[in-house]
């Protein structure tokens, strides 16, 4: 059905008064009607699609803000949307943020269809470390409780004894009754989980792998400093996947759902955020009375996400971007998840 300039023009509205706050850097546009009016045949296309082939859209909260605002249907972080693809009932489960996601999704959701918009968005997480280099730690120390960060591939997850995400790792960690744990694959995650655990008391071995976030791994106690010497009252908000010496200085370390909890909470002249433009984007849309400073910065894989990729996903999916699964190593992949799910603290 093709849609009528009157559809058009409502739909350009609806985003704009979505987008409207959010600076569109770097792609240089500013949302205002127009450029809405340019994007609006395609979400209405996507919107439509997604009822007739029964789909749902999850977004992670740092791919674009016309995705998230535009077409999805949840929006989050790891765990939020882990939570999503288990309660999924839908055909198809397009997820629209990076490929460890969507296997995470075809581990809950089996019988779903899920698709990626793009097969090169990877994680530098992800790609740290593979089922084979699982294996070969845990023949090193073979006494030890793996765990592995949610930012891992479907076969590290088969290997490892429980997963975690940025939100709920140091109450996991801590509770396990190993003290030897084998943590995989983010080395300066398993620093501040040490630093942590080492504040609560609570004695344990972590050993981790040597992967870092190629966002998070870049920020540094400089920035920090020069931006409170320029904005006073300035409030830091960090990711755990951060340096230590970041994480030390920051006044709020927590996960990309936690750190937007914290900003709409906090009232203070500015914020930086440590984190993916992404969770910025939001905080623009959903906190516009806020005042951010910069500091983050973009993941190349997450910006790979765009509405044509999206669309061309629901309406002929590519074998590549099909997400397919062996089924032995989808158990064991989700016997981990589960795990979590068990785990982690009610809220």
């Amino acid at each position: 059905m093709i849609a009528t300039a009157d559809i058009i023009e409502a739909e350009a509205e609806r985003l704009l008064r979505a987008l409207l706050h959010v600076d569109c850097d770097p792609h240089g546009r500013k949302w205002n009607l127009e450029t809405c009016r340019e994007i609006a045949p395609l979400t209405l296309e996507i919107n439509r699609l997604k009822r007739e082939k029964d789909a749902v859209i999850l977004t992670h909260s740092y791919v674009e803000p016309e995705i998230i605002y535009g077409v999805g249907d949840y929006k989050g972080d790891s765990y939020y949307l882990s939570l999503m693809a288990k309660q999924a009932r839908a055909k198809v489960i397009v997820f629209a943020g990076v490929v460890f996601m969507a296997e995470t999704a075809k581990i809950l959701s089996p019988d779903a269809t899920v698709v990626v918009p793009d097969r090169g968005s990877g994680c530098s997480l992800a790609d740290s470390i593979d089922g084979d280099g699982v294996r070969r730690l845990k023949a090193l120390y073979p006494d030890a409780t793996v765990v592995c960060y949610i930012n891992s591939t479907a076969d590290v997850k088969a290997e490892s004894d429980v997963c975690v995400t940025s939100g709920n790792v140091y109450d996991i960690v801590a509770n396990l009754p190993a003290r030897r744990i084998l943590f995989v694959p983010d080395r300066l995650m398993a620093e501040n989980v040490r630093s942590e655990l080492k504040r609560r008391g609570v004695a344990k071995e972590i050993i981790s792998s040597d992967g870092t976030c190629l966002v998070h791994d870049e920020f540094t106690a400089g920035q920090i400093a020069a931006a409170r010497a320029q904005f006073p009252g300035l409030k830091v908000v960090a990711h755990p996947e951060c340096t230590p010496e970041v994480a030390a200085l920051a006044d709020f370390v927590g996960s990309t759902g936690a750190m937007m909890k914290y900003v709409k909470q906090t009232v203070a002249p500015y914020f930086l955020m440590l984190t993916e433009c992404g969770l910025v984007d939001r905080l623009e849309v959903e906190a516009p009375e806020k005042t951010f400073i910069g500091g983050c910065r973009l993941c190349p894989y997450m910006k790979l996400n765009s509405l044509e990729k999206v669309r061309d996903a629901l309406l002929a999916p590519r074998p590549d971007q099909i997400v397919t699964l062996d089924e032995d190593l989808r158990r064991r992949a989700a016997r981990c998840i589960d795990r979590m799910f068990e785990l982690t603290p009610a809220t």
